[in-house]
């Protein structure tokens, strides 16, 4: 093995928390969101451990692709639709759902004369401003859908939700009556509910749920972990110490040398930094076990290494293993010490990180 930078994969815990999801939505269908390599846990394994799941939500073609060619024959949703005409041939031939949420998609579809069945979302804006249909022009471009004879008639209706994660925002409140208004009268599932919306909005699940953070035992709510929450993280990074050694008080550690030793103290050497993808903006202080001990980093975060204040660990020894993020150290505490959210982490671990899979 060349580096020591390992992630670990909890299949089983992945497979809970699916369960977990379905004892909250009750008869409601899971679309499992399996986007950016399945949240960084990697998109085929990701796949086969929640087949259970009703259907996969993905953001691209590719990705579609990449799980027919995995043999997963479950229900896959492009939820950013077509980018170009010529990709609806392979939407049919892969039998991919496209969601439509703009006026050039409906183009497209329209001027289209391939013969297969395509399944189609219809996407509206009710507040998010990104992608959508206005709430207006539900009743036009549904009617246009319902036209068109390569299309299903079967549409399925849905949103996204902005703030779903505050509670006590009442936009999403108002995102809900908007949508209700502008399908009344429409035939079609609905899709509203992500993963915070199946946590704190009970009268957003309708048909479909996209949950995704929550496969992955990551929190989707402000100063709280996955595990606070009721799931379980998906992910162990680990690595070993390559060194320890001792500093005298007042010498300082790392690049710009921004840590100063308080005494004569033992400082590890971990093999991991930013080229692997743990976050370069985590401070000093940012917590790691050495051993099962609470540690905390020392200095800068390299491209290949961390240094780490070992007072707490007084027995650590080269070889120990560091775990970065895990089962008995959220990744959201992490995240929050280095000023971003734990999917930013997960998502962006380096083709040099050795995955493993754990069943259990």
């Amino acid at each position: 093995m060349s580096r020591a930078a390992l992630a670990t994969i909890h299949l089983g815990a992945l497979r809970r928390n699916l369960a977990r999801v379905r004892e909250r939505v009750g008869a409601a269908k899971v679309m499992a969101v399996v986007k950016a390599d399945g949240y960084g846990h990697g998109l085929e394994r990701v796949a086969r451990a929640l087949s259970n799941a009703d259907a996969f939500g993905v953001a691209s073609l590719g990705d579609g692709l990449r799980l027919r060619a995995a043999g997963i024959g479950k229900r896959i949703v492009v939820l950013s639709g077509p980018d170009e005409a010529a990709d609806l041939s392979e939407f049919r031939r892969l039998q991919l759902d496209a969601v439509i949420h703009h006026e050039s998609q409906l183009a497209w579809l329209e001027s289209d004369r391939d013969p297969r069945n395509l399944r189609v979302w219809l996407k509206m804006d009710t507040g998010m401003h990104r992608l959508g249909f206005a709430p207006d022009d539900a009743r036009a471009v549904h009617a246009r859908l319902r036209a068109l004879p390569n299309v299903d008639s079967d549409i399925a209706l849905m949103t996204h939700f902005a703030a779903s994660d505050e509670f006590d925002n009442d936009l999403t409140a108002r995102q809900i009556a908007a949508f209700d208004a502008a399908t009344r009268d429409l035939q079609g599932a609905r899709s509203l509910a992500n993963s915070a919306g199946v946590l704190g909005w009970p009268q957003a699940k309708n048909d479909w749920v996209r949950v995704g953070g929550l496969l992955y035992g990551l929190s989707v709510i402000e100063r709280k972990s996955g595990t606070d929450l009721g799931f379980e993280p998906a992910m162990t990074l680990s690595t070993k110490l390559i060194a320890v050694n001792r500093v005298a008080r007042g010498e300082r550690v790392g690049y710009a040398a921004t840590f100063e030793c308080p005494q004569d103290m033992t400082i590890g050497v971990a093999a991991i930094g930013y080229g692997d993808g743990y976050p370069r903006s985590a401070p000093s202080g940012t917590p790691v076990l050495v051993d099962g001990k609470r540690a905390a980093l020392a200095g800068r975060v390299s491209m290949d290494l961390v240094t780490i204040d070992l007072r707490n660990a007084p027995g650590a020894k080269v070889g120990d293993r560091v775990v970065l993020w895990g089962r008995d150290l959220p990744v959201e505490e992490i995240a929050a010490r280095a000023g971003t959210i734990s999917y930013d982490l997960t998502c962006g671990m380096t083709k040099r990180v050795l995955f493993v899979e754990d069943g259990a």
